[in-house]
């Protein structure tokens, strides 16, 4: 793709799961890099999310089947362009700061970006869900050899590697099956430190301990899923 003025590098498609964000939908479209494609997918929203995103020029998916995976994943087979992001649509993490991430993969540095997300500010990261995060890291570094210290919502990488990898997790799981079988694919997964904010509105996963215990009981399932052979599937 040729980037838009304004921009230095490749764009992007940017999938932005959504279940009733509309309080935090203007802030987060706004902070879209200049020429890339918002991909709004909304997941039952009963505010008018679908509604606000779409007269603010995102392209609106619906996924019916309620899931953080289900809407990932949907989005990303309704993105066409080379490289895609996702980032979570509740204005914690800033979009604006995802061209360094398809930077650092058109580069060939990485072909996996993630976000390692540092709080500022009260109520960013509960400690539920930071004491969740690092379980789970640790016992994905046992299981790839990973030395990730987050497993955030913000990230880049081909569409091409990514439809490759044969995602199948459609609740929780999915940011985690992502590297998971990008490690077993042989990509290089790399992480890079990120802003990470209050969310605007009430949390669907992370807010609550049960929340967070469901999470990780999705995670620790495919951390029990049998290693992926090396390249399989992987379009380069």
């Amino acid at each position: 793709m040729i980037p838009s003025p304004g921009i230095s590098g490749p764009c992007a498609d940017i999938v932005l799961p959504c279940l009733d964000e509309a309080a935090a939908l203007p802030a987060v479209l706004a902070s879209v890099p200049r020429g890339w494609r918002a991909i709004v997918v909304d997941n039952g929203s009963a505010d008018g999310s679908a509604e606000l995103a779409r007269s603010l020029g995102a392209t609106v998916v619906r996924e019916p089947r309620r899931g953080f995976g289900a809407a990932c994943h949907a989005g990303l087979l309704a993105s066409e362009a080379e490289f895609v992001c996702f980032c979570d649509c509740d204005g914690s993490l800033d979009p604006g700061l995802l061209p360094d991430f398809v930077r650092r993969v058109a580069d060939g540095q990485s072909d996996l970006v993630l976000g390692r997300r540092r709080p500022e500010g009260r109520g960013a990261w509960p400690l539920h869900a930071r004491a969740g995060n690092v379980a789970l890291a640790r016992m994905l570094r046992r299981r790839t050899g990973l030395r990730l210290h987050d497993l955030g919502p913000m990230r880049a990488a081909r569409r091409a590697d990514l439809l490759g990898l044969g995602l199948t997790d459609r609740r929780s799981g999915y940011p985690l099956e992502m590297v998971v079988r990008a490690s077993d694919a042989g990509l290089r997964v790399t992480e890079t430190d990120v802003p990470y904010l209050a969310r605007t509105g009430k949390s669907k996963v992370t807010g609550t301990w049960l929340g967070t215990w469901h999470a990780v009981r999705d995670m620790r399932a495919v951390l029990g899923e049998p290693p992926v052979r090396a390249g399989a599937g992987v379009s380069r």
